[in-house]
């Protein structure tokens, strides 16, 4: 009963900790992030040109905090792989191989819906990582043990797995603010007992670089703060499903985790003003509402495996190591050089010597 008494506390204790910051952090993202100041992070000068200018490369706030939401959600499936005594080379190898599928996806999904590019889509990805990690995690679990001396437990690592991508993702919404894309619709444009109710909460975008200006001229207007609203729905999601995983509930942390990200990504399409292909309801709606049911198909093909050892101290014991901290690290840089280089903004830099402080 002690052992029992101690883990919940210290349980209660790593949600509560997380929950504080981000009640602290997320009220001044939102009112900061939507400004001009905060797209770009830096800008490296390059060739000179004819004029003497140098073109200039710039490096986002949003690869920031795109790295940041990758790695805080990594470091959470590690966390939560480490409580069930998973090696650190079975946990490495299941997300390593779950980031090479579906990193790549998110750009390829959103060329194919949006005829874009250089953009990227979450809900794409994310659909597709439910669809082929139980079976990615089957195919690991019939490797020769010694190759990663582990067995995952299915459904738990499905959990783990869903927990650390809500997580991400709700953190990875600052992003989106930063740049000003996967913005909402405009207040006026609501019904008007809709926007009475979202009108105090408005968000207003400046700077003639966000998506939000380039692509629907939105700028200066107050809009649905969706991007908001997906972040603190997210991330009081996944602390309720951390502190569940942590007292081995995985089945409920499993159905909640799903059917909030994927429930609301439905109902939250309603309110986004961005393009999203040309039907009404979106191909990425579709792909949520498939979502659902196979989620539960999951749950009675990968029944709730029987509980054993699983604590949050075993966790950080597994990830308190150089080579867990130096893959963190390497994960974050990857991330952030791959996303934050803007490829749809571009600079001028305009070198020159201060001849009267020669």
């Amino acid at each position: 009963m002690d052992i029992l008494s101690i883990t919940f506390n210290y349980s209660i204790l790593f949600v509560f900790l997380i929950g504080l910051f981000q009640s602290l952090f997320y009220p001044w993202a939102f009112r900061n992030l939507p400004k001009e100041n905060w797209q770009v992070m830096a800008c490296v000068p390059g060739k000179t040109g004819e004029t003497g200018a140098r073109d200039g490369i710039n490096y986002t706030w949003y690869g920031f905090f795109l790295a940041t939401a990758y790695v805080y959600g990594v470091f959470l499936f590690l966390l939560l792989m480490g409580s069930l005594v998973a090696t650190k080379a079975a946990s490495l190898t299941l997300i390593v191989l779950v980031l090479i599928i579906c990193t790549p996806l998110s750009s390829i999904l959103a060329r194919g819906v949006e005829g874009k590019r250089f953009t990227l889509t979450v809900g794409g990805a994310t659909f597709a990582g439910l669809l082929l990690a139980p079976w990615l995690i089957q195919f690991l679990n019939e490797m020769p043990y010694n190759f990663l001396n582990y067995r995952f437990p299915i459904l738990p690592t499905m959990t783990a797995m869903a927990i650390a991508h809500i997580a991400g993702e709700g953190m990875g919404r600052l992003a989106c603010i930063s740049f000003g894309c996967c913005y909402g619709k405009p207040v006026r444009s609501l019904p008007p007992l809709l926007g009475k109710l979202i009108g105090p909460f408005s968000v207003v975008f400046s700077g003639k670089t966000k998506k939000i200006s380039y692509a629907h001229g939105l700028d200066g207007h107050p809009v649905v703060p969706v991007q908001a609203m997906t972040a603190v729905l997210y991330s009081a999601t996944s602390l309720l499903g951390i502190w569940l995983f942590l007292n081995q509930v995985y089945a409920a942390a499993f159905v909640i985790v799903i059917g909030v990200s994927q429930g609301w990504r439905i109902l939250s399409e309603f309110l986004r003003a961005d393009y999203r292909g040309e039907r009404i309801f979106s191909v990425y709606q579709m792909m949520s509402l498939a979502a659902l049911p196979y989620a539960i198909f999951l749950l009675f093909f990968f029944p709730q495996a029987p509980k054993g050892a699983s604590g949050i101290e075993l966790g950080f014991k597994s990830i308190w190591s150089p080579e867990m901290i130096l893959f963190l690290q390497g994960l974050w840089s990857i991330i952030f050089f791959y996303t934050g280089k803007s490829r749809v903004t571009a600079a001028k830099i305009l070198l020159y010597v201060v001849k009267n402080r020669i």
